[in-house]
């Protein structure tokens, strides 16, 4: 499906699109103090969860309609604009009686088309922005399945916000970026407005601007991440938010890397270097040409002498000798076993060809 997306507001913007406010709205005191002092920065919107998916029951939903009053209060003496997440089409209606600007579909609720139909059908005929969250498991095509639900209700001044994703074990992330999905999806669509929330990916403040830094390096469109003016006591998701004084800082200390250069020594010292790259890369695939040859050779090998494809304890020999050689040459375990996994495939299918004809 052909979409062309619009920037959510007038022109495409010179600096990161800003989004920043609490986890989730506590009391008016703490929106219209939070508020305050994010209305003396650069922030475009302000943003605080009135309904809170929560993964176990008894945990703080949020506070409901009652949230809505006070961020209406929060446009009228700071004006700023406000968004909010709705997880269902009452959601939309009682965001929308309140004067909300932008509203955000939420990770738990991308994940199920039939949540999300129901939120478009709400939003139909209603120009506003609609940031949509990447699904909690890695799955691009349920992503843009989202966006194209919420584009087919006319809605065209659509954003990504890219989260993170779920994943088993310890990591030093809350939620891990698997930064080639977002890459990926901006590739598809580069009007796109691309977001990164810096918070949901860390879990853990020490790490924001490490993250938020790589995000505008990959040359995306802003940050969202969440302000708190206490917040140690914080009742949701207290270990990722911080001060607006922290939050100014960590804006501060961000580089923001030009896209294009029209300076002409530049230019001509990055074509050099990508020209030795093309040269590098041209090499790769004559080297792995020249290794399914060999896969193919294995592959009537193991036919004529009646051995399986699969082998396992040779794969393991290959992971973890190439695992070894590549960190040495700096590359990261995760991209060897991605490489190998391909790579692998891509064997395997050769000689399953072989063994059935």
């Amino acid at each position: 499906m052909e979409m062309e997306f619009k920037p959510l507001y007038g022109e495409t913007q010179k600096r990161p699109f800003i989004i920043a406010g609490p986890c989730s709205a506590e009391s008016e005191e703490q929106i219209l103090e939070t508020a305050h002092a994010l209305s003396k920065q650069d922030v475009d919107l302000f943003r605080a969860g009135i309904w809170k998916p929560r993964t176990r029951p008894n945990s703080f939903e949020g506070v409901g309609v009652i949230g809505l009053k006070w961020l209406k209060k929060v446009k009228e003496e700071t004006g700023l604009k406000t968004t909010t997440e709705v997880a269902k089409a009452n959601h939309v209606y009682e965001a929308l009686k309140y004067g909300i600007d932008a509203v955000w579909i939420g990770a738990r609720t991308t994940v199920n088309p039939f949540a999300v139909q129901e939120i478009a059908d709400a939003l139909e005929g209603i120009d506003i922005p609609v940031l949509i969250k990447n699904p909690i498991n890695p799955d691009l095509n349920l992503w843009i399945g989202a966006i194209e639900r919420v584009y087919k209700a006319g809605i065209r001044r659509i954003a990504v916000i890219h989260r993170g994703f779920s994943a088993y074990g310890e990591t030093k992330f809350r939620n891990i970026p698997r930064w080639q999905i977002p890459i990926e999806l901006k590739w598809r669509y580069p009007d796109l407005t691309v977001i990164c929330d810096n918070s949901h990916i860390c879990g853990r403040r020490d790490i924001l601007s490490e993250v938020a830094q790589e995000s505008l390096d990959l040359n995306f469109d802003g940050l969202m991440t969440e302000i708190h003016p206490n917040p140690d006591k914080a009742w949701s998701d207290a270990k990722q938010q911080i001060t607006p004084d922290a939050f100014r800082d960590l804006v501060a200390g961000l580089k923001f890397r030009k896209v294009r250069t029209d300076d002409v020594a530049i230019i001509a010292n990055l074509n050099g270097m990508r020209e030795r790259i093309d040269h590098i890369d041209s090499e790769l695939l004559q080297l792995l040409g020249q290794r399914m040859e060999v896969v193919q050779e294995i592959g009537t090998y193991k036919k004529d002498n009646d051995i399986s494809i699969l082998q396992p304890t040779r794969w393991d020999e290959i992971v973890n000798r190439a695992v070894e050689r590549g960190a040495q040459s700096g590359l990261s375990r995760e991209f060897i076993n991605i490489y190998l996994k391909a790579v692998h495939q891509e064997s395997i299918n050769h000689q399953d060809k072989i063994m059935n004809t």
